[in-house]
């Protein structure tokens, strides 16, 4: 199955093609993105933000937010960045153009939890982490998709936490603090994650 990372649409990551033999029917080359990139001896030119917006994007289709608060047709589908951000204009020229089931995607820029009305992602910048308790507590309750790359998020109540190893962009997972959410993490996806934490 091939996969693009689109520099043709814009995109500030480069084209990777690739063969994702042996993974699940709908899994996208995006979630390994970073092997494509070495084969193809671009990986110095694309950054882990630069990766990590691919991931943000990819995540959108493989987790399922509860009916009673799925998005009306036309309506974005949000995926927000709290505090500093660190993606610049390649979180927007990754989205840009995309649709989920009707909803175009954008990408919106907040100071705080309570702005994040209408988000269904949220990507907690690092400079957040000092305050990470507090803004994790302000979403319990939501059906937000809480992603960061600060240490142990996904131990400290977050749902994706994004780590390098071996200089290439990986995430793991908590699928406790997702179910608490009422969210679902597609088999698909936690097949790829490199860790899939399930707490008591």
């Amino acid at each position: 199955m091939d996969a693009r990372i689109a520099a043709s649409r814009g995109r500030s990551a480069q084209l990777c093609t690739c063969k994702c033999l042996r993974l699940p029917k709908l899994l996208l080359c995006s979630m390994v993105a970073f092997s494509c990139l070495t084969a193809s001896g671009e990986q110095s030119s694309a950054g882990p933000y630069q990766i990590e917006a691919v991931y943000l994007y990819d995540f959108s289709k493989f987790v399922a937010w509860p009916k009673q608060t799925a998005n009306a047709k036309n309506e974005p589908f949000s995926i927000c960045v709290l505090g500093e951000d660190p993606f610049g204009a390649v979180l927007d020229t990754t989205l840009s153009g995309e649709n989920i089931q009707g909803n175009t995607l954008v990408a919106k820029r907040i100071s705080k939890p309570e702005d994040a009305a209408g988000c269904k992602i949220v990507f907690v910048s690092n400079s957040e982490e000092n305050r990470l308790k507090e803004i994790l507590a302000a979403f319990d309750g939501t059906d937000i998709l809480t992603v960061s790359d600060i240490h142990n998020f996904s131990r400290r109540g977050g749902m994706i936490q994004f780590v390098l190893e071996g200089g290439k962009v990986r995430f793991e997972v908590n699928v406790t603090n997702a179910a608490n959410a009422g969210l679902t993490l597609s088999a698909d996806l936690l097949q790829v994650a490199l860790a899939v934490r399930r707490e008591s």
